[in-house]
Formats: structure tokens, C-alpha cells, sequence
């Protein structure tokens, strides 16, 4: 792991940015950057739009180390180039941001009130690439809908156990158990998020440490003992579906 881009992320300050729509949410971004749907064929004609867009916003004098921490790619974009160099290592070379790729495969049918990741088919094969291209960490996603503890626990287990893959390849896991903000009785389902981190937490090596990255909570500094914890690198918040002015709200209220 390089020691560079790890002091960058466990003390800089900065944003996270997600660049790492996969081809069900491209459409989508092409059509807020101006790209209707009927603009384009195929897949392949989506994806190199989307890649076009990605590469003149990374090489945008304003996205910069000063204000971004880290990207998180998609898989293709990590295998793409920016300027004719290797995405990853342009972030990091031209811009001084730490790359990250996603790697979860999209979410499962909902059960217990979550939905977990489907099975990631391909892991070993992308972090082979991952490590290959410098990239620092990876980012996987699950969905908690309800405040069911069975299925939060679900979550957690099955996001520590990549994790603990993604570590041994020397890699920085981003864990990322969304919870909804339309979740009902939202703050009962971020404390036993946190219950069922810290467990897991708990039981990881001297040594090995996992980023979070959570849903803004409704109770003040609810996330302290994982910032705290000595197994956490850094817990980035997750703001996506949340209004501007109530994120603004919500970080000062969350030390650290």
C-alpha cells in the first residue's frame, strides 16, 4: 500500500468523489450532463460517452488534490486512460488523488428489510487489475431499507468478509452499508448499524484496518466510537439523496 496515498486519506481533508456509475446508472448521468438516451446505440457507444464526460472533468484544473482526497472509478474507467495515462495513475500523478474502484456487482432482492450485494463473480480478477494499475482501495455498496437486525447483521458479515479479501491483497476497503433516508425509524437502524460494526470491527487483526462510508445521521456524533475505533482509517459521510442544506447541517454535528 502506498504510505503517501494512506497519510492523504487518514488525515487530509477533502471530498470523495464518485465517478463510478456502472451501466445501470449511466444513462441517467449522461442525461443530467446533457447526453439524451436516444443519443447513442449501444453499450459500447454508452460507456465511451460516459468514459468522454469522466475524462474533462478529471483533467478540469479545478478537480484537484487542494479539494478531492480521493475518486472512486468505475472498473472501466480504471482500465481506461486520461491523457493517454493509465486512469489511476494520472488521478495520482497529475492531481494528487488517491483512486479507488468499485467493485460490488449491484444489490440483491431485498430481504429482512436489506439488500445485500449479489455475488462478486469477478473479485479476484479486478483486484489483480486494481493492484496492478496502483490503485489504493476499492468501495462496495449495500442497501438497508428497515431497522431489522437480522438483516443488518446480514450486511455487515457479508461486507467484512470481502473486506477482509480486499485487505489481504493489500488493498483499502471502503465499506458501504447505506442506510435510506427513507428508512422508517431511521436513527433505531443507524444504532444498530453501528452495533453490528463495531462487532466486526472488534474481531479485525492488529494492523488491518476498513474505511466506512455512511449514511449522515439523525442522532449528534452517533458515529464517534467508529471514528474512534483504532481498526477505522477514516468514515467518510454519504450525503447522495440528501438535501444540500441538510447534509451541511448534519456534518458539523458529526466530529471528526
Amino acid at each position: 500500500m502506498n504510505e503517501e496515498q494512506r497519510n492523504v486519506m487518514a488525515s487530509g481533508n477533502g471530498f470523495i468523489a464518485a465517478l463510478d456509475q456502472s451501466g445501470g446508472s449511466t444513462p441517467k448521468a449522461l442525461k443530467l450532463y446533457g447526453i439524451p438516451q436516444d443519443a447513442y446505440d449501444s453499450d459500447e457507444q454508452m460507456f465511451d460517452l460516459i468514459h468522454q464526460m469522466r475524462e474533462r472533468l478529471m483533467s478540469s484544473p479545478s478537480f484537484s488534490g487542494d479539494k478531492i482526497l480521493g475518486t472512486i472509478l468505475f472498473e472501466q474507467t480504471m482500465d481506461r486512460t486520461i491523457n493517454g495515462e493509465d486512469t489511476a495513475a494520472f488521478l495520482w500523478k497529475q492531481k494528487h488523488i488517491v483512486p479507488f474502484v468499485k467493485v460490488d456487482q449491484g444489490l440483491a432482492e431485498a430481504e429482512n428489510g436489506v439488500q445485500l450485494m449479489k455475488p462478486m463473480t469477478k473479485l479476484d480478477s479486478l483486484l489483480d487489475r486494481a493492484v496492478d494499475k496502483g490503485v489504493f482501495g476499492t468501495k462496495m455498496r449495500s442497501f438497508i431499507q428497515e431497522p431489522n437486525d437480522e438483516g443488518i447483521k446480514a450486511i455487515v458479515d457479508q461486507q467484512f468478509a470481502y473486506a477482509h479479501k480486499i485487505a489481504e491483497r493489500g488493498l483499502m476497503p471502503i465499506i458501504e452499508p447505506e442506510v435510506s433516508i427513507k428508512c422508517p425509524d431511521k436513527p433505531k437502524a443507524d444504532s444498530a448499524l453501528v452495533a453490528a460494526l463495531t462487532a466486526k470491527l472488534d474481531e479485525l487483526t492488529e494492523g488491518t484496518q476498513v474505511m466506512l462510508k455512511l449514511t449522515l445521521p439523525d442522532e449528534d456524533d452517533l458515529y464517534a466510537p467508529l471514528i474512534d475505533h483504532p481498526r477505522v482509517m477514516r468514515v467518510v459521510a454519504l450525503s447522495g439523496a440528501t438535501a444540500s442544506r441538510k447534509a451541511a447541517r448534519s456534518w458539523p454535528a458529526t466530529t471528526g
